[in-house]
C-alpha cells in the first residue's frame, strides 16, 4: 500500500495529539482544556510538550516583541548589564540591541553566547524582566571571559566548566530567592555554591566531549576553587 494512501494502522496527529492528552487548537475552550489536563496530571509529557509548542507558536511574534522592549530597557537601565556592557567594551567587544537577539527557540534553554555573533535569548522561554535580565548577565560572563581569557570553546573542558561557573555565580540566576522560589531549592545554607555547581555540571554535561556526567563533575571540580573565587570585572559577587 502506497504511503499516500489511508491506512487503519497509522496513528492519524489528531489520535496521536489525543493520546497524549494534548488537544490541538487555538480557541479558548481549547486551550484551558489542555490547562486543565495538565493541572490535573491527564497529560502525558509528549502532550506537554506539544501544549508548549503550539502556544510558543501561536505568540511568538507577541514573545520577541516584549523580549525586545525588555531588553532596550535593561541595556539602559540595569546596574548589572549596563557594568557588564561597559567592561565588555573596555576589551574591545560591543554588546547591544544590534547583536543580543530574541528569537523563539526550539530546544528548552534561556539563551546562549557565540563570538561571531553575539548573544541568543529564547524569548519563548523568559518568565518576565528579573528572568531576562539574569539569562543576559549570564551570557555576558561568557562574552567577557572570551575576550579576557581566549576561552576555547570547542574542546577545552576546564575552559568551559570555568566560565559556566562564573556566569551562574555572578549572573543573579542563583540567588537564594530564585533558587527558592522558582526551582524549589530550599536549603538555607550552601544554596548558592550548590546551584552554581549544579548548573555547570549540566553544562558541561551538554557538551559534545564529554564523556558522562562523572566526567562533567570531575571537570567542575577541578576548577572550581579558582574559578568561584574569580569575581571579575565585579569586585565581588554583585547579586
Amino acid at each position: 500500500m502506497s504511503d499516500s494512501q489511508p491506512s487503519s494502522d497509522k496513528p492519524s496527529v489528531t489520535a496521536t495529539a489525543a493520546e497524549s492528552g494534548f488537544q490541538p487548537g487555538d480557541d479558548t475552550f481549547t486551550h484551558w482544556r489542555n490547562i486543565f489536563n495538565i493541572l490535573t496530571g491527564k497529560m502525558s509529557d509528549e502532550g506537554k510538550e506539544q501544549f508548549r509548542v503550539a502556544r510558543d507558536l501561536r505568540n511568538e511574534a507577541a514573545d520577541c516583541k516584549r523580549c525586545e522592549d525588555q531588553r532596550d530597557f535593561l541595556l539602559q537601565y540595569s546596574p548589572v548589564i549596563r557594568y557588564m556592557s561597559d567592561s565588555i567594551r573596555q576589551l574591545g567587544g560591543d554588546l547591544s540591541s544590534h547583536n543580543i537577539y530574541c528569537r523563539r527557540c526550539t530546544n528548552r534553554k534561556a539563551g546562549g553566547f557565540d563570538p561571531e555573533y553575539g548573544i541568543l535569548v529564547c524569548a519563548n522561554e523568559m518568565k518576565d524582566q528579573g528572568h531576562l535580565e539574569d539569562t543576559m548577565a549570564h551570557e555576558m560572563v561568557h562574552a567577557y571571559d572570551h575576550l579576557r581569557f581566549k576561552v576555547n570553546w570547542a574542546d577545552n573542558l576546564r575552559h568551559a566548566a570555568c566560565t559556566e561557573i562564573r556566569a551562574s555565580s555572578l549572573s543573579g540566576e542563583c540567588r537564594w530567592a530564585r533558587e527558592f522560589f522558582r526551582r524549589g531549592q530550599w536549603k538555607l545554607t550552601q544554596q548558592h555554591q550548590e546551584c552554581v555547581r549544579r548548573r555547570a555540571v549540566l553544562s558541561v554535561l551538554a557538551r559534545p566531549t564529554c564523556q558522562d556526567k562523572a566526567q562533567a563533575e570531575t571537570v567542575v571540580n577541578e576548577v572550581w576553587d579558582s574559578c568561584f573565587r574569580d569575581t571579575r570585572p565585579f569586585d565581588e559577587i554583585y547579586r
